[in-house]
């Protein structure tokens, strides 16, 4: 049987020039490197520089010869089919299901982190979710208020359903906060189906909130008023007064595990693409704000069958699909 070639690394090369100079010939150099006379020749002719070989630039020149680029840069159709639908907000694992599997939501990943490590252009991150230019998470540290939350009931006590989605109408609720000074908007997410209402919000006032998500809840179904989930801001302080008009038990997260609440730090993960903390929320109507919590809820969603969380609700009201009434409305 003939030698299977391997690829020559740098130090094999690093032998070959200096074997090269001590004028030995192709088949002396081929046999101290066990190789085939032929293997030795060829990388001389395809790597040399000029007339002279260098190990490093030989080794370059495999290397780039060898490298085709991903998918994406190769198939520029594919790369603009998947960059229209990233910015729609869809996420990598989403637009992967949409083009049947044509390309991996991992590839996607590696793709955007690829253009940014290359050209040093961070505008690319914007592509994704989260608009991260690195993986992984940065923990916090910080003071909870928690002590001073009146009739505050641990998330440990709230109903297992809850936990495990099994049934519609709980709740969890967060405030988005921006970089001027008194604008925030209220999100309310529902765990089970994962439809999401905004609205601005003056402040981090607990009436004004608590008066807010009133107001968003109590045109619902009492079936759809279970629980509500809250980390311990001091904008929930007022929970308590929630419970009687809307008949709905209030919870708070552990101090500094706001994951607890997985479900609207998702959403406010996903909203934030289009509303990123240096907005100017006065120079957007009420509006524009309900129209991006439509194209939220008009996205379709792995954890419910790449059906939309405005489908999904709308299923539980009876309702068209195409209505997320009341939370929709301006």
């Amino acid at each position: 049987m003939g030698q299977k070639f391997s690829q020559f690394n740098l130090e094999a090369r690093i032998q070959i020039a200096r074997r090269r100079q001590a004028g030995e010939s192709l088949r002396q150099i081929a046999a101290a490197l066990g190789c085939a006379p032929s293997s030795v020749s060829r990388e001389l002719t395809r790597n040399s520089a000029a007339a002279e070989y260098k190990p490093v630039y030989a080794l370059e020149q495999a290397q780039a010869r060898r490298w085709r680029g991903s998918r994406l840069v190769r198939d520029g159709q594919l790369q603009a089919q998947v960059l229209e639908r990233l910015a729609l907000g869809w996420s990598p694992e989403q637009v992967s299901v949409s083009l049947d599997g044509a390309i991996s939501h991992e590839s996607i990943y590696r793709f955007i982190h690829a253009q940014i490590a290359r050209t040093k252009d961070y505008r690319w991150r914007l592509y994704l979710p989260r608009a991260k230019s690195k993986r992984g998470c940065r923990g916090r540290k910080g003071g909870s208020s928690a002590l001073h939350i009146r009739h505050r009931v641990p998330i440990q006590q709230r109903p297992a359903e809850a936990a495990d989605r099994s049934c519609p109408g709980h709740w969890e609720a967060d405030l988005m906060l921006f970089g001027r000074h008194g604008q925030a908007i209220l999100a309310l997410h529902e765990r089970s189906t994962r439809l999401t209402a905004m609205v601005r919000q003056r402040g981090k006032a607990a009436a004004s909130v608590a008066s807010a998500i009133q107001a968003l809840l109590q045109p619902l179904p009492p079936a759809l008023r279970r629980t509500l989930t809250f980390d311990n801001g001091t904008e929930f302080a007022l929970h308590h007064t929630l419970r009687q008009p809307l008949g709905i038990d209030t919870f708070f997260c552990d101090p500094h595990a706001p994951w607890q609440k997985g479900g609207i730090e998702n959403a406010i993960g996903r909203l934030r693409r289009r509303l990123p903390r240096k907005t100017n929320l006065a120079a957007l109507s009420n509006r524009h704000i309900q129209t991006l919590a439509q194209l939220y809820n008009h996205t379709p969603r792995k954890c419910l069958g790449f059906i939309s969380p405005a489908q999904a609700f709308s299923k539980v009201l009876h309702l068209e699909c195409e209505s997320t009434f009341p939370l929709s409305r301006e």
